[in-house]
């Protein structure tokens, strides 16, 4: 199995304010693939943005991260039992969810040995959704900067994981019966400027860049660029997102 790998730490009170929340539509799509709404496990919770979304509809909610700090500033609620352990190798008993999510996660796990975890934790009418989702997009003229900075400024800071976003986990290895998606899913909201400076300065290249050029922290000039181009007050964000539902071999 690989080195488990912990990019959100440093930055986990960021993390909680600037990450962008998930429609409803998701959710209520995923639950019309699910039997039953008893217990559900969110790996790589982060800071259980998704499970406490989940919480509205399980009885029960497990969530998981490798983070002590992601889980030292995560939502808390009544049903939400939070845990610091790896998505490959956890302490759940067999056969014991009836939906397993991982949100903007999956691509850091040891696959293979996710997998099998997760076909020994569904019960045999479980369900398991993975999903993430790519680059925000405000207008072309943004988007362009946005884009040149995420390739070009940056694009070597991501870890090789990152990969898998970029392909809309369509490299991601899905060992499970997969369902047909029928439709299409984003993430809308309205931002100001120093919500987009906060939400990039969340990004695990970014730290990685900063960590590497002596504290120089690149969105600096990136918002100095984008400043000019933006239009008094919020702008209206989105982010597509792309999603993988299965089912367990059996």
């Amino acid at each position: 199995m690989k080195k488990a790998l912990d990019r959100f730490s440093q930055q986990s009170k960021t993390y909680k304010t600037y990450r962008p929340t998930y429609p409803e539509e998701l959710f209520k799509y995923l639950y019309s693939f699910c039997k039953a709404r008893n217990t559900c496990w969110d790996c790589g919770t982060g800071n259980g943005q998704v499970a406490a979304i989940l919480s509205r509809s399980f009885d029960r909610v497990f969530a998981s991260d490798i983070s002590q700090e992601q889980i030292h500033n995560a939502i808390p609620k009544p049903n939400i039992y939070y845990s610091v352990q790896r998505a490959e190798r956890t302490t759940f008993p067999n056969h014991y969810f009836d939906l397993i999510t991982a949100a903007q996660a999956v691509h850091w796990f040891d696959l293979p040995s996710f997998n099998m975890e997760v076909n020994r934790l569904l019960k045999p009418n479980g369900v398991v959704a993975i999903w993430g989702y790519g680059l925000l997009k405000v207008n072309p003229q943004i988007d362009d900067i946005i884009h040149h900075f995420y390739k070009d400024i940056i694009g070597k800071y991501w870890d090789k994981e990152r990969g898998h976003i970029d392909q809309n986990y369509s490299t991601i290895p899905f060992n499970f019966n997969e369902v047909e998606i029928k439709k299409t899913f984003k993430i809308e909201t309205q931002w100001t400027i120093d919500q987009i400076e906060g939400y990039i300065n969340s990004w695990s290249s970014v730290q990685n860049y900063i960590a590497k050029n002596k504290g120089n922290n690149p969105v600096e000039k990136l918002i100095s660029t984008i400043a000019p181009k933006w239009n008094a007050g919020p702008q209206h964000i989105t982010f597509p997102i792309f999603l993988r539902i299965g089912t367990p071999f059996r």
